[in-house]
């Protein structure tokens, strides 16, 4: 592609984003990863940041399910609650647990957000990372957690 036809993608997709906010209070940026990428695909919010409350990012969940976890948790946020470290999630439509971790390195993974808040990756907009239990109740840093640790790696270990 040559610098106006990236300009004119670039453009068409910083009007859509903008649309999505403003019908639905948030757009979901979709990260598919390769095989062998750590994680392996992810999925982060756009415009939580601008309700003052950090963005939200889930990892190797596949599409359908993310959307639905991030859409849950925008909806709550717009309505009022705000997510702290630490805190322990649960979801009446979905059978696992998720606690909130804050990114160190936000910059390194909220491309679209930072793009659509114009803001520097070095002054990047917060995000917390939505950590999933597995079908045993166990979190990734529990002994015996049943899934591969690489699908969710621990906030500041891994990049876009």
């Amino acid at each position: 592609m040559t610098e106006p036809q990236i300009q004119a993608w670039l453009d068409q997709e910083d009007t859509l984003v903008a649309q999505m906010i403003r019908e639905y209070g948030q757009f979901i940026q979709l990260v598919a990863g390769e095989p062998g990428d750590v994680p392996p695909d992810f999925a982060y919010t756009v415009g939580l940041f601008g309700l003052g409350h950090p963005e939200l990012v889930v990892l190797s969940l596949g599409g359908h399910t993310a959307m639905g976890v991030l859409n849950s948790l925008g909806a709550r946020v717009r309505g009022g609650a705000n997510l702290v470290p630490g805190e322990l999630l649960t979801f009446d439509e979905w059978p696992h647990r998720i606690v909130v971790e804050e990114i160190p390195n936000p910059g390194e993974i909220l491309f679209a957000a930072n793009r659509h808040y114009k803001r520097p990756d070095s002054a990047s907009v917060q995000a917390f990372q939505l950590t999933y239990d597995d079908m045993w109740g166990r979190f990734p840093w529990d002994d015996g957690y049943a899934n591969r640790p690489e699908l969710q790696p621990r906030p500041g270990t891994w990049t876009a």
